[in-house]
């Protein structure tokens, strides 16, 4: 095992005086210092996943910054941006020196980034190096989870998680280049696409978010930490919640969801988050094919001062810009008549310019200001 390595997991088992959850006052008061927070979930267009976009012979810097510049130029302060425990036990202090590359190149920008350090989606079987090319016709071909099925139901794996958490959370826990932590995406998320489930993977999971919460806490960041609620329709009833469910609404210190619906579900669901007296972040929405769009939930979003992050922002290899459907009949010869995801085309010019007026209109706007076209 390589020393930095060995290091990093002798330092996790380590006791720790962790911080406590923020207070809601705490997370109130954070929460008015920061803009208005609008932004999308970024992944270079030069990059099929969290691995393309990080590891060293991948990651973009020039593309990056481009990318970033336009996001400035639309209004956006913020990004919500996947990282993955591969890329750590892989190259850790590259890794986070890229991290830190990234940072200035959206300080640059006035971007304030939410890092997510893992994910539940799509592939369960991530492999660090170089990634297989996108599927034609098929969104998001690419996309792995973290940690991925094997080392989730592995428990003799877990002081390495432990140790990615502390030390990448640690090493920036005081940059105030970085808005917030979404520690799990989705974590009760069966996969998608056609891999085979996990088994068990709720109970798995139920089993350690309480623990990535507790590595983050122990690092002391000053920024706040997430994990978003994402399926179900009553939120606000404790006795409809998992046991997944029950951890990311009572250790979150802002709150954050997901929502791919129309806007009156929208808006329900915004209201329900609300209710528990915390921050609102919603760090997904935008389908347009499912009836989630700019016009219909964006403003219902900046009325209530909740922070809104759409899905995707250039087109690229991630091919998001195609349905969930394309798993079961890829779009090989035929592009969507709709587009389902990002903003922008590979070129940067806007895929709809009405959307990106839009953006850019409330991003102007005072909170929770809606102003008139």
């Amino acid at each position: 095992m390589r020393g930095w390595i060995a290091a990093a997991l002798l330092l996790a088992t380590q006791p720790a005086e962790a911080r406590e959850q923020w207070t809601k006052p705490q997370a109130v008061a954070w929460y008015a210092a920061q803009p208005w927070l609008v932004g999308s979930n970024y992944t270079p267009a030069s990059a099929i996943n969290q691995l393309e976009m990080w590891q060293a012979p991948t990651f973009d810097p020039a593309r990056i910054d481009r990318e970033l510049a336009a996001a400035q130029g639309l209004g956006m302060t913020t990004m919500r941006v996947f990282l993955h425990n591969l890329l750590w036990e892989q190259d850790a202090a590259g890794f986070k020196t890229r991290i830190d590359t990234f940072l200035a190149i959206a300080a640059r920008h006035h971007i304030r980034p939410v890092f997510v350090l893992f994910d539940s989606c799509w592939d369960p079987d991530p492999q660090s190096g170089p990634q297989h090319p996108p599927i034609p016709g098929v969104h998001n071909s690419g996309w792995v989870q973290a940690p991925g099925a094997a080392r989730l139901a592995d428990a003799a794996q877990y002081p390495k998680l432990e140790a990615y958490v502390r030390d990448v959370v640690g090493s920036f826990a005081h940059d105030k280049r970085i808005l917030a932590w979404d520690v799990w995406n989705e974590p009760n998320n069966g996969g998608g696409g056609n891999y085979a489930a996990t088994p068990n993977k709720t109970a798995l999971v139920a089993g350690l978010l309480g623990r990535v919460f507790d590595w983050a806490e122990a690092a002391d960041p000053e920024q706040p930490l997430t994990s978003g609620l994402w399926t179900g329709d009553h939120w606000d009833r404790a006795d409809t919640l998992d046991a997944v469910e029950r951890l990311q609404v009572t250790r979150s210190d802002v709150m954050s969801f997901h929502d791919y619906s129309w806007p009156e579900t929208f808006a329900v669901r915004a209201r329900q988050m609300l209710g528990y007296g915390r921050p609102v972040l919603c760090t997904e929405y935008m389908a347009r094919g499912n009836g989630s769009t700019f016009d219909g939930s964006l403003p219902i979003g900046k009325r209530l001062n909740i922070a809104m992050i759409n899905w995707g922002f250039v087109d690229g290899r991630t091919q998001t810009r195609l349905p969930w459907d394309s798993w079961k009949k890829p779009y090989t010869y035929d592009e969507p008549q709709l587009w389902f995801h990002e903003v922008l085309r590979v070129d940067l010019t806007p895929y709809r310019a009405a959307e990106t007026d839009l953006i850019r209109r409330l991003a102007a706007a005072p909170k929770g200001v809606v102003p008139p076209p």
